[in-house]
Order: structure tokens, then C-alpha cells, then sequence
């Protein structure tokens, strides 16, 4: 018997933009007479033409083809809009392919949105039958699964109270507890669980990972936290524009390709030139590695120079909450540390002042291996809001270490570490 769990020929996915309808009544009924009938549109392109797209037509999706055999954990990931959450609602069955098959071996259960297939005037309680009904239980197999589904969720003071009166962690707790928990071979999360707190981000992916290899699930999980990602996932799919850049059954491979992409120029120096991001709170302007009097540097830098970020930001109305820094990443993905400009106590802190703002921080020297690095602007008003999240919408640059590792006649290449401090000896007499 195979044990391939999901099996994908050729998907592909079209949405057309704007208006829904032809412009022509008649053609509108022959369109959805032929859908009826489970025939091709007969006003839609043929040939390889309809892959180039036009002005009113977009493929999130195109051509793609893989298999998962059954109890893979498979990390979907990809920059925004290339085709991630279209690729699960099409696994789901939440909408159907423009082209192409899929092939399902088991029952799914989906965690895309939070809150998908609540009712919001049930109870949590009620929602977990229903739930438990549209993925083909009966009730008596709920019933026995209702204490440790309440019991993970953490909010069994709030079971019988309306979803619709649950704060969104609330909702994506119980979503997922009733995901996990009911009879399915297969799991698709989502970016949801980003919606949770840290503790319970722990407890989900840990649930995850039991959840394949103890009893056999497969795992699909997009998100944008690599570290997550590398965790819970053995396998992966990169895509980009709708189709696969990369499939691999090493996980770190994938990661690696898409944080570090081939061919790739790697700018040490970021420009906020499309205006793409204008906040009232902080605009960054300028992204760049330099010297203390802000000139920029060439790479790579050796080991043993100072070296600092400069980040040059607009800032129309002052906010006491700010946070402003930067997250600093390996090429394997690692987050090796993150630095705000309020790190200190209060006193010390930056004076932000209203218009143009250039901060820099230092980099010491004898602290990094040598590798390359990419490097993120961090910003946000503390606990409210995100401004530029790390490994989602942040600004980023990378920069290189080689040489100047060590003044030692032995000790000079490359450590076997992500850092490679110089650290003093003494000895006691």
C-alpha cells in the first residue's frame, strides 16, 4: 500500500481582478452553464499564452507538482504573495484548482484563519461538536475527546461562553485544540498560531511535532518564523510567484535558499526609495553598514574592526512606546540577537527628536565568525502594534565577515561557532 499522504499533478490557480463579470450577459451564462456541467469556461485562454497573464487575470499558483508521503511535517514558506495560502486553501478544499489534481489520502483538518468553521453565536463547547460533525465524527467520538481538546486549549472557564465575545488568542487556542485533537491524518496550519502567545506557540508546535511522529499525521505549516519552521519541520517547499523554487527533504536546505538566494547580490545598503514604508510613528529612510562618522563600508569586514548599523528615520509624531533597533540573522537563519535603542535605562536613552533621525549602534570587533549576515530593522510601539516585523515586512541588508579572526599564529581561520569573541586569559599565581 502506498504511503504517499498527498499527491499534487500540475495545480494550478487563477483569480481574475476587478470586476466578476464579462461586460456580456449571455457570456456570463455560458460561463456558468460550462461550470455546471463541470466543462471548461469557454471564454477562457487556451494554450501557454494564459500563463503569461493580463491586466484583469493573476496566478497565485502555477504548475506546480509534489508529493508527501504520510507523516511528513512540511514547511511551506515563501515571500508574501507567493502563493502559500492559496496552495492550503486549495489542500483544504476552501476553493477549487483552476488546473490540475489533487490527490488526499485521509480526513483534514484546517487551521487557516482564526476562527475557521466557528460559529460566532455558538459556545466554545458547541463549536467543538460542530467542528468535530463537518469533519465526519460522531458525537460520542467527540464526547471522549472533549476534557483534553478543553484541557490544551486553556480557556475551559470560557467554554460555554459565544466565541464571538473571545479575544483573538482565545479563538486560535480553542481552533487549534479542536484541529489537533479530532480524528485526521492530516493537519494544514497556517500562520494562526502567530496570533497566540509565546508559551502556547510552544505548546502547538510541540502538539505538532507528536502529532506526526507519534501518531503518524501529516503536517502542513506556513509561517514566517524560520526557527519555528526548522523545529516543528523535516521537509520543505519554497515558493515564489506561484511556483516551486526549491523541494527538498531537508528542511535547513530549504530555509537556507530562501534566506539566502542564489545569485543574489546582497545589498549592504537599503533605500527606502517606493515610499513603501510611510508610518506616522517611524519611517526608516537609509539601512546601512558604516564607520562611526557614517560612511559606508565595503565588504567584507574583518573581524578585528569596529563596524556599526546606521539607521537613518523620519519621525512625525513622537510616541513614548517606540521601539527601534535591529534583529541580527546567520545564513542558516539562526537570530543570533536583537538590540533596541531603549536596551538601557531610561536616562540614557537616544533623544528622538521630531523629522530626520540618524541612530547607529556598534558592532565590536573580535564578536562575529566569519559568514555572512543579514540584518533587520526592528520596529514597533511596544505591545500595541508592529511597525517593520522581523522576518515578515522588515527592511533588511547583509554583510560579511572574513579574516582578523584571531592575532595568533595558530588560531587565525574560520571557528567551528556562530561567534568568535577575543576573550583575555590570566593565570593566578
Amino acid at each position: 500500500m502506498s504511503n504517499i499522504a498527498v499527491k499534487v499533478e500540475h495545480l494550478s490557480k487563477m483569480y481574475r481582478l476587478g470586476v466578476i463579470n464579462s461586460g456580456l450577459l449571455f457570456r456570463d451564462i455560458q460561463t456558468w452553464i460550462a461550470l455546471k456541467r463541470g466543462k471548461e469556461d469557454p471564454h477562457s485562454k487556451i494554450g501557454s499564452d494564459k500563463y503569461k497573464g493580463d491586466k484583469d487575470h493573476f496566478w497565485a499558483l502555477k504548475d506546480i507538482s509534489f508529493d508527501v508521503k504520510q507523516g511528513e511535517r512540511v514547511g511551506i514558506i515563501g515571500k508574501n504573495g507567493a502563493g502559500k495560502s492559496t496552495l492550503l486553501k486549495l489542500l483544504s478544499r476552501i476553493s477549487a484548482p483552476t488546473e490540475g489534481v489533487i490527490k488526499i489520502k485521509g480526513k483534514i483538518a484546517s487551521l487557516l484563519e482564526v476562527g475557521t468553521g466557528f460559529h460566532a453565536e455558538l459556545t466554545g463547547r458547541e463549536n467543538i461538536f460542530l467542528n468535530g460533525a463537518i469533519l465526519g465524527m460522531k458525537k460520542r467520538q467527540i464526547e471522549k475527546k472533549l476534557d483534553s481538546i478543553v484541557d490544551f486549549s486553556g480557556i475551559e472557564h470560557h467554554i460555554d461562553t459565544p466565541v464571538k465575545r473571545y479575544s483573538s488568542g482565545m479563538y486560535v487556542r480553542l481552533a487549534f485544540a479542536v484541529a489537533a485533537h479530532l480524528d485526521s491524518e492530516i493537519l494544514i496550519a497556517d500562520e494562526v498560531l502567530a496570533v497566540g502567545d509565546a508559551e502556547f506557540q510552544k505548546k502547538a508546535l510541540g502538539k505538532m511535532q507528536d502529532l506526526s511522529t507519534g501518531e503518524g499525521r501529516t503536517v502542513f505549516f506556513v509561517s514566517h518564523n524560520m526557527n519555528a519552521v526548522e523545529n516543528l519541520c523535516n521537509c520543505g517547499i519554497l515558493l515564489n510567484e506561484g511556483r516551486i523554487v526549491s523541494h527538498s527533504k531537508n528542511i535547513n536546505e530549504i530555509i537556507k535558499k530562501y534566506l539566502v538566494p542564489e545569485n543574489s547580490s546582497f545589498p549592504s545598503f537599503w533605500k527606502n526609495e517606493d515610499n513603501k514604508y510611510n508610518n506616522l510613528f517611524f519611517t526608516p529612510l537609509e539601512f546601512f553598514i558604516g564607520d562611526s562618522s557614517g560612511n559606508k563600508l565595503s565588504m567584507p569586514i574583518k573581524n578585528n574592526n569596529d563596524f556599526y548599523v546606521h539607521i537613518i528615520c523620519n519621525i512625525q509624531n513622537y510616541d513614548n512606546s517606540i521601539e527601534i533597533g535591529y534583529e541580527l540573522y546567520n545564513e542558516d537563519g539562526y537570530r543570533i540577537y536583537a538590540s533596541y535603542f531603549n536596551d538601557d535605562k531610561q536616562e540614557n536613552w537616544v533623544i528622538l527628536k521630531h523629522g530626520n533621525n540618524h541612530l547607529f549602534s556598534k558592532i565590536p570587533k573580535y564578536f562575529l565568525n566569519e559568514g555572512l549576515y543579514r540584518i533587520e530593522i526592528t520596529s514597533s510601539l511596544y505591545k500595541r502594534e508592529w511597525i517593520c516585523e522581523p522576518e515578515n515586512n522588515s527592511p533588511y541588508i547583509y554583510f560579511e565577515i572574513k579574516g582578523g579572526l584571531s592575532e595568533s599564529p595558530y588560531h587565525i581561520d574560520k571557528r567551528p561557532c556562530i561567534l568568535a569573541p577575543f576573550m583575555q586569559w590570566y593565570i593566578k599565581n
